[in-house]
């Protein structure tokens, strides 16, 4: 496996998928290898070719963040591109923007702008704003006294403060409830402000339909504010952990120009920059598509996007390093498989027909991507424990939904 000298180095905040995925856009793009910082080891960047993972326990500390990545900076002749690949590290980056060093490129916008997104109350409200659908939507606070929602079971409750709850961990825990009775939700919540999580807490109306219901959406929007890329994904397979719950298994590109061009005027309209992912559900019932959240950062599944054809370094790198136009917004159109997940497991928990028969298509055709499967990144050690990764699926799948 080859490297070659860049006129900059990337440093990514993270040590998961999301990660990987990005320094394998990284380097399919230019032949370069990224590093890492993370709070602890993680299995999918460790023993790694393409990333020099490092460590940090406190990295979620403002001041151990701020220093760590200068220290980094510091060290380099070159500018140093710097992404988050979680929520709180994006968050850490657009808060202390003004305490980097003057070589590090963070493409990110204010930390009250980000803010506003990332809770998820005032994010619905901007949907208000822009004409843009989401589900029947109540609001706990910690001060709420009953939990009195004006629409039916089943719930969903999640929280608007995704990195405050998860430092709150309970019996039962999980990234979303889906919760059948008001009993059951009212007990839910109790049990999350029991934890000690002191924000608010989104009750929403389920919107039927299995995981092809799903949609995703990752756009880039340059340094003025204009969106340049859309790539739409369909989902047809989530995970199903009480932790993974939501995180996208295997994705088929798509292009739904009007739905694509809803989002555009959105993020155009705030002056939005940098990478954004929106969560996405249509809806039977009336036929439209309702958005869940957005992630102002790419998504943990981004190799969708670039494994289509459509490498999100180089939108990042020709706009933020090298200061080019980046022309037109590119409504990407091009059919691609994205898996994580045995083809097995795909294939038996994956129900409608049709869907299976555009993924063999697909699959004979060589258009399928595993992003952790990447060739020349074979250490024996990585290899091993991908395969114990990629092969859990079976017994995990078989325990969450049967069969």
């Amino acid at each position: 496996m080859e490297f070659k000298e860049q006129s900059f180095v990337t440093l990514l905040l993270g040590n998961d998928i999301n990660v990987y995925s990005v320094a394998r856009a990284f380097h399919e793009a230019y032949g370069m290898k990224s590093t890492s910082i993370g709070k602890k080891p993680g299995a999918p960047c460790a023993d790694s070719r393409i990333i020099d993972q490092r460590t940090e326990p406190d990295m979620d500390d403002p001041a151990v963040f701020v220093r760590r990545v200068n220290e980094f900076a510091a060290a380099q002749t070159r500018p140093v591109l710097l992404i988050g690949c979680g929520d709180g590290y994006v968050r850490l980056i657009a808060e202390n923007k003004d305490k980097l060093a003057d070589n590090i490129i963070a493409p990110y916008g204010s930390g009250e702008q980000l803010d506003s997104l990332m809770d998820k109350e005032r994010f619905y409200q901007l949907c208000d704003k822009h004409g843009i659908e989401y589900p029947a939507t109540y609001v706990c606070t910690p001060n709420t006294m009953e939990v009195t929602p004006e629409f039916g079971a089943p719930y969903i409750l999640k929280p608007c403060n995704g990195p405050e709850y998860f430092a709150h961990p309970f019996e039962g825990q999980k990234k979303v409830f889906k919760l059948d009775t008001l009993e059951e939700l009212r007990r839910t919540v109790a049990a999350v402000y029991n934890s000690g999580y002191k924000d608010n807490l989104i009750v929403q109306d389920f919107i039927p339909g299995d995981d092809t219901y799903m949609r995703v959406l990752t756009n880039y929007s340059d340094k003025n504010g204009r969106v340049k890329l859309m790539c739409l994904g369909h989902v047809l397979l989530e995970e199903h952990t009480p932790y993974g719950i939501g995180n996208h298994a295997v994705i088929i590109n798509e292009c739904d120009r009007e739905l694509m061009e809803k989002f555009r005027r959105l993020l155009e309209e705030i002056g939005f920059t940098g990478f954004s992912n929106f969560d996405i559900k249509y809806d039977r019932r009336d036929n439209k598509f309702k958005v869940f959240e957005i992630n102002v950062r790419q998504g943990r599944s981004n190799f969708y996007v670039t494994g289509a054809g459509y490498n999100i370094a180089e939108y990042v790198v020709r706009d933020r390093v090298l200061g080019q136009e980046l022309g037109d917004t590119v409504f990407a159109d091009r059919e691609n498989l994205w898996m994580v997940v045995p083809e097995k497991v795909a294939m038996d928990y994956i129900k409608p027909a049709e869907y299976k028969t555009r993924m063999k298509s697909l699959i004979r055709q060589g258009r399928v991507v595993n992003p952790l499967l990447y060739k020349g990144d074979n250490k024996p050690g990585r290899l091993l424990r991908l395969l114990k990764q990629h092969t859990s699926h079976f017994r995990k799948y078989k325990k969450y939904l049967g069969k």
